[in-house]
């Protein structure tokens, strides 16, 4: 396993220019017109994994997976299975969220869920917010923001969570998929998130 993190960079919105600070041992992949995003930042990725419709070309690059137009996989998908083949586990993904198709959002939360449930972690650092999957194993979770907003959303069905240095503070609070209880809570410096059983999507808007 790696100790380094694998950057994703698809073509939804992103920051720019991006703040990805590469360290040794850390893997970048371009999903597809995920390139542009990032050569715009002056990163060149370590591989390119997609079909090119999107990106409109083939970018030349030595590492590169080429997909077929027509599959099962999503460009974000493939790009974490090679992160996966590759040896990591932690996983940060830029340009998942917005861009000109809504589906691709939804796919990319999901996509959350695939990493966590092959022992990863995962999260998607949107313009404005940070996404990330809270279960059991990876919290107590401390956001370390004073202001703004978090929200929690039970996904795979109920969610138990505990929060608390924040607004609105529960202690083993049931979370369903069917309603959005867990909305626009505000963390202070010392905010603590415990998932308790299930799994919540949690979304830290500073």
């Amino acid at each position: 396993m790696k100790d380094g993190v694998c950057y994703i960079v698809g073509a939804g919105d992103a920051p720019q220019p991006l703040p990805i600070k590469k360290r040794d041992g850390d893997f970048i992949v371009a999903a597809d017109a995920g390139y542009l995003t990032l050569t715009r930042s002056g990163i060149l990725p370590d591989a390119f994994v997609g079909d090119g419709d999107s990106l409109g070309f083939v970018p030349d690059i030595p590492d590169k997976k080429i997909l077929p137009v027509v599959k099962d996989d999503t460009d974000t998908v493939a790009a974490v299975k090679l992160g996966f083949d590759r040896g990591y586990k932690k996983f940060v993904i830029y340009g998942a969220l917005g861009g000109a198709r809504f589906s691709h959002s939804i796919s990319n939360l999901q996509t959350l869920l695939y990493i966590d449930e092959r022992g990863g972690e995962g999260e998607i650092a949107g313009e404005g917010c940070l996404v990330k999957l809270l279960t059991e194993k990876n919290t107590p979770h401390r956001p370390g923001q004073k202001g703004g907003y978090i929200s929690f959303f039970a996904v795979a069905g109920d969610a138990s969570v505990s929060v608390s240095g924040a607004k609105y503070e529960v202690e083993r609070e049931t979370l369903s998929p069917s309603f959005p209880l867990g909305v626009s809570n505000e963390p202070e410096e010392d905010c603590e998130i415990t998932v308790r059983s299930g799994k919540v999507i949690a979304v830290l808007e500073p």
